[in-house]
């Protein structure tokens, strides 16, 4: 079968696969002897009907069969014959079939880059130590403090002011109308200074007693989150219903016990410290991991091939749905579409791309392997997030060979980094404090 190979890039080829007219002919007979036994037309026996009247009646279909079926028998045999590492699915451009010469078509097929062999040992890395201060642990304390607080209602006679949680009855309107995109609420609860709505209502409402009611116009900005709310101009009438202050508990061992199994304040202050380090060893090795990447990429050039790139992309839209809609909210209420997702992150997915290949290759140069034992960890780590048996997990994926072996491979991955860094000079180096930032983006050890 005659195949010739054609280079659009290093990473893209054409095949132009001919299947000798034999082959064809064979196809054609077999499809319409086949036909002819299953097709009821009148005025002929099944199996008895010519070949010119099944050619008058289906040629159409049978012409797309035996075509998918040619395609289908030769295209793998035409990959292995160039020895093509496809990733993707391939793009195949039929010509017309015609049983009285050879069938050709043209695949067009993505492969893996010819990465050559990396030079990964003796990097040199910086490995930033994060030390957990009092200061941050004291900013938990804060937030856990304020997840146990209580609203009370103010019973002095005086007015909003910044800090209070008001409780509010609005209506949108724009032009006289009512505007849709925000409607009206009853008994909704604003914290004053916080800007939930809009810091122009945050700045109204501060020196306004209860019962009073408040116009405040709205210009929401271009940039604006929400892109039915982006450049609008929106009236809002507000009527002040009451006014609750924010009552904190004391941070003492009392609070301690409402979060758990907790004796006193020092064994919270423990569980947090514990926590946050835990966190930031995790933020050093991912910190180390990039220089990793970024130096391997630096001596490491190669073409990405599109249909990766495309898969990582999807994935990347994927993961931005499920936060959204694991806050009740969707994309397209916030006026975000795949296609801007997309152009957004293209970059993002080639280096995510360029990564996988490139520890795909190390691997396969490492000649790194996973015994089963191996799993054990991970399996026991899966079952304690997912709250199940680790013979449930591994039973799970046992089924799931797919799943199985994209774990293992992502598990590989991580093998390769820790074995470049154990060949690497590393450098440790004690971090510059970040106690607020730190502490924000830290999860509480409780709930």
């Amino acid at each position: 079968m005659p195949v010739r190979l054609e280079d659009l890039s290093s990473v893209k080829k054409v095949l132009h696969v001919e299947v000798p007219q034999e082959e064809v002919k064979q196809k054609m007979d077999e499809a319409y002897r086949d036909l002819s036994k299953k097709v009821k037309v009148k005025g002929f026996r099944p199996g008895k009907v010519p070949r010119n009247v099944l050619k008058r009646l289906y040629k159409s279909d049978v012409d797309a069969d035996v075509s998918q079926n040619l395609i289908q028998t030769t295209l793998f045999d035409a990959i292995r014959e160039h020895e093509l590492r496809m990733v993707g699915a391939p793009d195949i451009a039929p010509f017309e079939l015609d049983e009285a010469v050879p069938f050709r078509y043209d695949a067009t097929v993505e492969i893996a880059p010819d990465i050559p062999d990396i030079d990964y040992s003796g990097l040199k890395l910086k490995k930033s130590i994060y030390p957990v201060g009092e200061e941050e642990i004291d900013a938990q304390l804060r937030m856990l403090q304020k997840k146990v607080s209580e609203h009370k209602p103010v019973t002095e006679e005086r007015p909003v002011q910044k800090g209070d949680f008001v409780v509010v009855d609005y209506e949108a309107t724009q032009e006289g109308a009512p505007f849709e995109a925000i409607g009206s609420s009853e008994n909704h609860t604003l914290e004053i200074g916080r800007a939930a709505i809009a810091p122009e209502i945050d700045e109204a409402l501060p020196g306004k007693m209860p019962g009073e009611t408040v116009d405040v116009q709205v210009a929401f900005p271009g940039d604006y989150g929400n892109a039915n709310l982006a450049g609008q101009t929106v009236d809002f009438r507000i009527t002040i219903k009451e006014i609750r202050e924010e009552v904190l508990p004391p941070i003492d061992d009392e609070l301690a016990k409402n979060f758990g199994a907790f004796a006193n304040l020092d064994a919270l202050r423990d569980a947090i410290r514990a926590n946050l380090k835990q966190g930031y060893d995790k933020r050093s090795e991912q910190e180390i991991s990039e220089q990793v990447f970024s130096a391997l990429l630096e001596q490491t050039d190669f073409e990405v091939p599109d249909t990766l790139v495309e898969s990582e992309t999807n994935a990347i839209i994927e993961d931005f749905r499920r936060q959204f809609e694991s806050n009740n909210i969707t994309m397209e209420s916030l006026g975000i579409t795949p296609e801007k997702i997309a152009e957004d992150h293209r970059e993002t997915a080639v280096q995510q791309v360029r990564r996988h290949l490139i520890l795909s290759k190390l691997i396969e140069q490492m000649n790194l392997e996973l015994p089963d034992e191996e799993l054990q960890e991970p399996f026991q780590s899966i079952a304690q997030s997912a709250g199940a048996t680790v013979d449930a997990v591994r039973e799970h994926y046992t089924q799931n060979q797919e799943k199985l072996s994209f774990l293992k491979h992502t598990l590989l991955e991580k093998k390769a980094i820790d074995l470049i860094i154990e060949n690497s000079d590393v450098e440790e180096v004690e971090a510059e404090p970040e106690a607020d930032a730190r502490a924000a983006e830290a999860e509480s050890p409780v709930e």
